[in-house]
């Protein structure tokens, strides 16, 4: 498989404990190129306290693309302060030079329907376009969320008409109990923008398991992450690939810490 390292991204969750220069310096060291961004890490804040001309300063020093901000939630309720909170991400992002913005579905058991969602995705397609940004609709496998099916996604960015892709997380993916039967035959592989990695080892039933189980990959990893990527790659993706782990075991790692986790996770990805 041989993942090549430059199609792998480093999402800061990996990092709540280090600034945005100490988390850039760390992903720079690993020889990597991309970097995720989000507006829920400790600071409340994308750029924390740093201004948007510091951070775009930051990646230029360290040679680093900055993919995507995470995240604009819940797209599929567009009322008009989703509207409001989207644009304010979306100014973010084009003042960060950011090409995507990622977009979830309500995950508090609300049942959304799916005309819902398409006139969400309607609603927020022009906004995008007019700040030039990608939007990336994330399925969530929870089984409280409203949109938990990446096949079902994509037919919905298809019925509205929305430039939009899909980003899929292997995490979530196995989440949702139909995601296998539904995938080959279903899943358009020229639909999906980026591929978010994490890993479970968790020994507790699949419906069971939230975001605090999710660690990096490893040869016990439950969503078996690793071999969802060869299908991808057998399928013909041939995008980016983020870490993005979610632990709060993750608040006590130091710089070598993570740098270990993901030189281990990035192996396993070259087999």
């Amino acid at each position: 498989m041989a993942i090549d390292p430059t199609r792998i991204c480093i999402n800061r969750k990996i990092a709540p404990a280090l600034s945005i220069d100490a988390f850039f310096a760390l992903v720079a060291k690993l020889g990597l190129q991309h970097v995720e961004l989000r507006n829920d890490m400790p600071s409340g804040k994308v750029t924390d306290n740093l201004s948007h001309a510091e951070v775009v300063a930051l990646a230029k020093k360290y040679g680093l693309n900055i993919v995507t901000i995470n995240a604009l939630y819940p797209f599929n309720q567009a009322d008009d302060a989703l509207l409001a909170k989207a644009e304010a991400l979306l100014k973010e992002a084009q003042a960060l030079g950011v090409s995507a913005l990622v977009m979830c579905p309500l995950n508090d058991g609300t049942k959304i329907s799916t005309d819902e969602t398409v006139a969400a995705l309607q609603k927020l397609a022009p906004l995008f376009a007019r700040y030039g940004i990608k939007g990336l609709v994330e399925p969530l496998g929870f089984p409280i969320s409203s949109l938990r099916s990446a096949v079902q996604a994509q037919a919905l960015i298809k019925q509205a008409g929305a430039p939009f892709e899909i980003l899929l997380d292997t995490f979530h993916h196995h989440l949702y109990e139909h995601a296998e039967e539904e995938f080959e035959q279903g899943i358009d592989i020229n639909g999906i923008g980026l591929v978010h990695l994490s890993g479970v080892e968790d020994a507790r039933p699949v419906a069971e398991l939230t975001d605090e189980e999710r660690i990096m990959l490893s040869a016990a990893d439950r969503l078996h992450s690793v071999q969802q990527v060869a299908r991808l790659e057998r399928m013909g993706y041939r995008g980016l690939y983020a870490m993005e782990p979610f632990s709060s075991v993750m608040e006590s790692w130091q710089a070598a810490d993570i740098e270990r986790e993901i030189r281990q996770s990035i192996a396993l990805l070259q087999a």
